[in-house]
């Protein structure tokens, strides 16, 4: 971040004109490569284009969360299954329209100002500083950093459950050994701009497996005396609603990858078309999945472990793995930006020393896989106690807090949508999510998480070595699977 002086004519302008000025400061400082690897280089890896953003946040909205979905129907039923998934991706949309506000009016006040921002990526806790104050700044870095962290955890977890019903010859815990090693490759990759190819080819593999677990539920049919009991308790209820409000939550890299685009200003409608999309993923395979098992997902959370194996199959294991370990780049790759300016080598050139530097950061994530290893219900946990705050609540009063008073209202850089009517419009929204919120999410479905929490680590024990995994000798075949029936899972309720 670089300061100037006065700030000159030019600069003193709306946001859209700013962002023309910075793009051909960039280009007159930066001149492209015209040989053929300057150009595959820009094809593959110096992404910032607004199908670039809409890869990425697609892609990084609906990751393993995708395998537990179809357990939160088991806990929810179909009708609050499918109406909490619609109502928590449009509230989703709109946390993600006031974050998206905030970063375009900090950073035209900063660029008024006269400071550019060379080499140096803009994150949520500045926008809360430079809009608010140090105590905003404190709350959004300790919510999103805490967030992200257990983000990267949650897919570490995700990739041994996955890899364990290929290969059980290593126990989940081994497993997570492995992947957290790999996972420090993350650390090469210098910004949302270079992931380009990743976020492309991580959506085609979401995709693929969402529709293989769709098309093959129907196919395999219901189990024999299939049961669809829920919804049957709060505990469960609210454990499964906290999961799809975790699920819609994914906005937590948004400032990040809005900077990294060329005109941030269009990241609002990306995101929109972003969750569409995601509807089309989620709601069909968690209903698809549901109606075959019923009431089997209470006892495997994961549900590529209740298909049979085939090559179809194998297939979208091995694609969730690798999507899996994209996302994990996707949550600790802010982390690395605020690890670099806390040591002081954020706009370093030399990618080499920052990766080197990064490597600790990956370090906590690695522990809290191996010691809270519950595959589903820390979603849930991480999803009352910490995305509650970092994308819903925080986002939504921070923006009534910045436009308070009349005056910053008539000056804000971004007004309301043409479809509000007022201000007051967008008052009443921001007060109704932060209420709700609070009192079901944060309330009720912090309780029920907390608590199903608690009971696994009862059940399971901290470290635990394989969860939820079948004994050997009952290999987690379909045929002993459909065995299961109702009066099982009531004498033997899951923890």
């Amino acid at each position: 971040m670089v300061a100037g002086g006065a700030p000159s004519e030019e600069m003193v302008g709306n946001y859209g004109e700013m962002e023309e000025q910075n793009q051909k400061l960039e280009a007159l400082e930066e001149p492209q490569d015209p040989s053929i690897n300057g150009q595959l280089k820009r094809l593959f890896w110096h992404g910032g284009s607004v199908y670039d953003a809409w890869f990425s946040a697609a892609s990084n909205q609906v990751a393993q969360v995708l395998l537990v979905l179809p357990y939160s129907f088991s806990q929810l039923g179909y009708p609050s299954g499918i109406l909490l998934q619609l109502f928590y991706g449009t509230i989703g949309c709109w946390s993600c329209y006031m974050i998206t506000c905030l970063y375009v009016e900090y950073r035209t006040r900063k660029e008024r100002e006269g400071v550019l921002f060379k080499n140096h990526v803009i994150q949520w806790f500045e926008v809360l500083d430079g809009l608010l104050g140090p105590y905003w700044k404190a709350a959004g870095l300790f919510f999103n950093c805490t967030f992200l962290l257990f983000g990267g955890v949650i897919q570490l977890i995700a990739c041994a459950s996955n890899i364990y019903l290929l290969n059980d010859h290593l126990d989940k815990r081994e497993w997570t050994y492995i992947f957290g090693a790999c996972c420090m490759v993350t650390v090469l990759i210098p910004s949302f701009r270079n992931y380009r190819l990743w976020s492309f080819f991580g959506l085609i593999m979401i995709s693929y497996t969402a529709w293989y677990m769709t098309i093959a539920s129907l196919v395999h049919g219901q189990v024999p005396n299939v049961v669809h009991s829920a919804p049957t308790a709060k505990v469960p209820y609210f454990t499964g609603a906290t999961n799809i409000l975790y699920t819609f939550g994914g906005h937590a890299v948004t400032v990040e990858i809005m900077h990294a685009m060329w005109k941030p200003v269009k990241f609002k409608y990306v995101y929109v078309f972003a969750t569409l999309y995601v509807f089309t993923l989620t709601i069909p395979s968690a209903i698809a999945v549901y109606w075959a098992f019923g009431d089997l997902l209470l006892k495997n959370t994961n549900a590529l472990s209740l298909l049979p194996r085939s090559g179809a199959r194998d297939l979208a294991v091995v694609l969730m793995l690798i999507h899996q370990f994209i996302t994990v780049g996707f949550a600790v790759t802010p982390l690395y930006f605020v690890w670099e300016k806390l040591i002081g080598i954020h706009t370093s050139k030399n990618m080499l020393l920052r990766a080197v530097c990064r490597m600790p950061v990956i370090l906590p994530v690695w522990f809290f896989a191996i010691a809270f290893p519950f595959f589903g219900p820390i979603n849930s946990t991480v999803g009352a106690l910490l995305v509650t705050f970092t994308v819903y609540i925080i986002p939504c009063t921070a923006h009534m807090s910045v436009f308070y008073t009349a005056k910053a209202r008539q000056n804000a850089v971004v007004r309301p949508p043409s479809f509000m009517p007022s201000w007051t419009a967008v008052y009443i929204i921001n007060i109704f999510i932060v209420i709700w919120i609070v009192v079901i999410g944060v309330g009720w479905g912090g309780w029920a998480s907390v608590t199903t929490f608690k009971d696994q680590v009862k059940t399971f024990g901290v470290f635990a070595p394989c969860y939820q995994c079948p004994p050997k000798a009952e290999a987690p075949t379909p045929a002993n699977l459909n065995t299961t029936t109702h009066h099982q899972l009531r004498h033997h309720p899951t923890p």
